[in-house]
Parts: structure tokens; sequence; C-alpha cells
């Protein structure tokens, strides 16, 4: 069943991410040129009602459950298809794009419905902290102040240059923290500038954990170690231009399940929103959902 490419879907698409509104009518027109039918198509333009209309979608039973919006908005849906026979898919309307980039999915919208149309559905992992499902990253550091605090007006004209600006503000007035890691039954501290538990290579749009893969079975805790923001700074500098460097700016631990403190207790930003705060344990589901992907030989 896994093999089988649905037909038929609802497409949720949210009008409040950077470019969801003037997508949402190509984004309908385009999925039904491509002969995927719509069960219903839905343009939520409401904050915080994503839930309930994916909840109600959800029980209608559709084959596919296609979701436009940005990372935050992937995430939300997911913990609703665990265990379900729904295939997700993915509109890549958002700023980072960062779990359509980890699948390959293209980001212009012809390219991704192309892959809704005649992808292939593919077992993925998804990240968990504690019981909440996610989809690629979460983090603890410089990025719950700027997910959690960026003006909407500079996230949605400028995109990941307005991400940029307002890093580069809060960077000003950063500190770092200790961070504690447990797993396999060892306990390490070290001094964090920001840590990614990764399910994906990519955060904030830039690959960064080099090694992470939504099919390996497998959770990644990356670590950037120091006390200076200008740390941090180098390591996405270095990071960002694929520079040998940049491995000497991190550690990592890998697993399946692994425990996260911080001294003092920090705020968790999961796929770009400011959801929960440490300590947690950080888990993998394996195959958790099944997600429209490009065919390999694509």
């Amino acid at each position: 069943m896994d093999d089988i490419t649905p037909r038929s879907a609802v497409l949720i698409v949210n009008a409040l991410s950077r470019q969801g509104r003037k997508q949402f009518d190509a984004a309908r027109e385009g999925l039904r040129a491509a002969g995927v039918g719509l069960i219903d198509a839905i343009a939520i333009d409401e904050p915080g009602t994503l839930d309930n209309h994916v909840a109600a979608a959800m029980k209608r039973k559709p084959p596919m459950l296609i979701i436009g919006g940005g990372d935050g908005s992937l995430s939300c849906a997911v913990d609703m298809l665990v265990g379900t026979d729904t295939v997700f898919a993915v509109l890549p309307l958002g700023t980072a794009n960062s779990f359509a980039r980890s699948l390959e999915i293209p980001l212009d919208l012809d390219g991704a419905i192309k892959v809704i149309a005649e992808g292939k559905p593919r077992r993925i992992d998804l990240g968990m902290i504690d019981d909440d499902y996610y989809c690629n990253c979460a983090a603890i550091g410089l990025s719950t102040k700027i997910g959690g605090r960026i003006p909407p007006v500079l996230k949605k004209t400028l995109g990941r240059l307005g991400y940029l600006i307002w890093a580069a503000y809060q960077s000003m007035k950063f500190r770092s923290f200790k961070l504690i890691v447990t797993h396999d039954g060892v306990r390490e501290e070290v001094d964090a500038l920001e840590v990614r538990i990764a399910n994906g290579p990519y955060h904030g749009g830039v690959e960064l954990i080099d090694e992470a893969d939504p099919q390996s079975g497998e959770i990644v805790v990356q670590v950037v170690v120091g006390r200076s923001p200008a740390q941090l700074g180098w390591s996405w500098f270095t990071s960002y231009l694929r520079l040998r460097a940049r491995k000497d700016t991190t550690v990592e631990y890998r697993g399946r399940e692994i425990r996260v403190e911080t001294v003092p207790p920090l705020k968790i930003s999961i796929d770009g929103e400011v959801l929960a705060k440490t300590p947690f344990t950080a888990k993998v589901a394996p195959k958790a959902i099944s997600v429209m992907a490009p065919r390999l030989e694509d």
C-alpha cells in the first residue's frame, strides 16, 4: 500500500505563511491539472486554527493530506498522521522550508506539485520532544529568540534575509549555557551556544547536520560548543559555506533516545515554533508516517 501514489487528497494551505495566500489558488488549480482530485481545499487565514482544520480533515480518512505552509505548519500536522494510512504531502510555502529540503522536494510550486502527483510514498522517521512529534529540527539557544520573537512584518516581507537581520540583532545580547546530555548511560556536560535536535540535515534553511537522515532510525543532537556569540556566528558561517572548519565548532550525539537538560532551563523551538522547555527527552519515532517524495530515478 505504501508504494501506491494516492490520487485524491485534502488540501490545507496556511494563508498566513509568507507565500500562502497568493499560492492557494495556483496550488488548487495545479493539483487538479496534475490529476490529483481534491476532496476539499481550505485556505486558513485565522491564527491558531490549523489544528482544528487538520483534525477535521483526518476524520474523513483521506488517502492523502497536503499541507501548504512553513515548517511550523507541517510539524503541527504530523502528530495527527501517526498511526494512520493517510499519506502526507508538502507544499513548501514558508521561509526556510527545511523539511522539504531534507526530502529533496523542489521549493517551487510546480516542482512540489509534480512530486505529489508523480512521486512515491516513502516511510520516514519523525523526531519527538517527549511526546510531541515534529518533522525536521528542534533547537535551543538563539533559534528561540529568532523564531519566537521575529516581527511578523520582517519575516513576511524579507523572508530568510529578515531572519538573518533579526538573528544579528539578537546575537548581540546572547549568552551561552550549560548543557547536560545523557545517552547510553553516559552523562556529559559542555558549554553550549546552540543545540539542534535533528531528524534531517537542514535548520533555518541551511544544511548544518551533515548525516542526519529522516530514514536513519536515529535522532541527532548537535551542539555548537563555546561561550562567545562570535563562535556561534563562525559556526553558522562555516556551515553555510560548507567549509571543513565547521566540524571543529560542534559535537554530536546520536541514538534512539537522548536526555537533554540545560542550566538555566531554556525554551525550545520546534520546527520554528517555540513550544516547549528543557529538560526533555529527545527520541526518534522510526518510520512513523508515509510522505510523498521524489522518485529515486528522478
